[in-house]
């Protein structure tokens, strides 16, 4: 039987997912990986196991079904003493706008599923008396802007709950991390323009991960150059920041 920690990731098979699973295997930790095709995830647990000597599981986890978010935890092969979110989805403004359905996946996608997913290990691991819980939310929800506003408000309200769930479970050994990565080079943002000095590589955000996680950070941004720039925006009087294109 192992004595090693166990690391859930969910939305393991995302770019940032990938990297900070192999992040969390080189610490030596096991990981568990969840997302919504298992087959995707069967290859790179397979690495896991090769590349870094530890156990790697995976599970099907569908963050819109909020239904089965009992038995999922209830099926994974162990609680886990750290659990990522890293579910998400940026979708399209445009469509968002007219296409409430869109707009509503956007929002559960983001916020209304990762929450309750996240409030379900809370109290779990609070019952246990320890564990970390890993939310990777967005610096889209440090103020509202016109080009993205949907997602923006998802993640302003993940980070809102993050908060306020790391001051309560504070009190019970539970360690609670909020993350927001600013632009990453993935799949996700492929096609998008990116601002080459905001912009980080998969790898950077998962090693920020993992740090955060062993120095017990409360919020991360990833780059520090982001944290600076949020403090401008969100100073910014009304009257000027509507008046910005972007």
């Amino acid at each position: 039987m192992t004595s090693r920690k166990t690391v859930l990731v969910l939305g393991g098979s995302s770019d940032i997912g990938r990297a900070t699973a192999r992040a969390f295997a080189k610490a030596g930790y096991d990981v568990q990986l969840a997302g919504r095709d298992v087959a995707v995830l069967e290859p790179d647990a397979a690495d896991l196991r090769a590349r870094y000597n530890v156990e790697a599981s995976v599970s099907k986890f569908d963050v819109l079904d909020t239904a089965s978010f009992e038995g999922f935890v209830s099926g994974l092969p162990a609680l886990p003493d750290v659990v990522i979110s890293i579910v998400g989805l940026l979708g399209t403004q445009e469509n968002a706008q007219g296409d409430l359905d869109h707009a509503t996946t956007i929002m559960r996608s983001n916020y209304e599923g990762p929450a309750l997913i996240l409030g379900l290990f809370a109290e779990k691991f609070l019952a246990r008396g320890s564990g970390t819980i890993v939310g990777v939310s967005s610096v889209a929800g440090d103020r509202g802007r016109a080009s993205n506003y949907v997602y923006g408000s998802a993640k302003a309200g993940f980070s809102a709950f993050l908060s306020g769930l790391r001051a309560r479970a504070s009190r019970g050994g539970v360690h609670v991390v909020t993350v927001k990565p600013g632009f990453v080079r993935t799949r996700m943002t492929e096609g998008m323009k990116l601002i080459g000095p905001l912009t980080v590589e998969a790898k950077v955000v998962g090693d920020a991960i993992l740090n955060a996680v062993q120095r017990r950070t409360d919020v991360v941004y990833v780059s520090g150059k982001w944290r600076l720039v949020m403090l401008i925006i969100k100073t910014l009087p009304e009257a000027i920041f509507k008046k910005l294109k972007f």
